[in-house]
């Protein structure tokens, strides 16, 4: 498969089947990844109030990370997020390669638990039952941004690099910032359609500034192209 396009009817029956068993609390979302720019990779998507998005979004950004190589495999099974609201999710994702082994699409699950936890809360208040002392779980926990706009995606990104570093970047020293910018770096977020020049605004530096602390200028062209794409 060179495409998901290929196969896309099939994961859509794939998908309806899906959200007919598990119903309406069940997100399913293909992402086109490898013939769409990263700000409208949702080519699919039944139940997409679960997170807010639709057709034309944009991934998040642990797609980044797998299209940057941070995250050499990037599937993921039952592990837990929580969208902008504070809904409660676990989720699975799988990422499709072609002959070249280059991502051309994911397969993603996102399931929101919240109601059977508060049901589950409730019952085990009743019974003094073993969730008394809070949500317990034992599938993996990750910092899942679903952002419908890949400038709030961005920026978000941006807000974790400052948490990263533990300062504001007005108090960050050179050092501080080359470590919250290869933390960007590292995420993908260089993937971006001219991420350089806003992430440039918010650390207070140029754009060829920036590249060179990366040490980028090898791979970066007066275009601000990083691995052939723009930035």
């Amino acid at each position: 498969m060179e495409s998901i396009q290929e196969e896309l009817k099939n994961l859509e029956l794939i998908s309806t089947a899906i959200a007919s068993l598990f119903g309406l609390n069940c997100e399913i979302v293909i992402h086109d990844l490898k013939n769409k720019p990263y700000d409208s990779t949702i080519v699919s998507i039944t139940n997409g109030h679960v997170t807010n998005r639709r057709i034309g979004d944009c991934g998040t950004n642990l797609g980044l990370e797998v299209l940057r190589g941070t995250d050499s495999d990037g599937n993921r099974f039952n592990y837990s997020t929580q969208t902008a609201s504070g809904r409660l999710l676990h989720s699975s994702s799988i990422y499709f390669r072609n002959a070249a082994d280059e991502v051309i699409g994911a397969f993603c699950l996102n399931f929101d638990i919240t109601d059977f936890l508060m049901a589950e809360r409730a019952i085990g208040t009743i019974t003094q039952g073993m969730l008394s002392n809070g949500f317990q779980h034992t599938g993996e926990e990750k910092h899942e941004v679903f952002a419908s706009d890949v400038n709030q995606l961005l920026d978000e990104l941006v807000k974790n690099s400052l948490s990263f570093v533990g300062k504001p970047v007005a108090k960050m020293t050179r050092e501080d910032k080359i470590k919250g910018l290869r933390y960007l770096d590292e995420r993908g977020a260089f993937l971006i359609k001219k991420a350089g020049d806003r992430i440039a605004k918010y650390y207070g530096l140029s754009k060829y500034t920036i590249y060179g602390y990366l040490e980028l200028k090898g791979e970066v062209d007066k275009g601000g192209l990083r691995n052939g794409r723009e930035t």
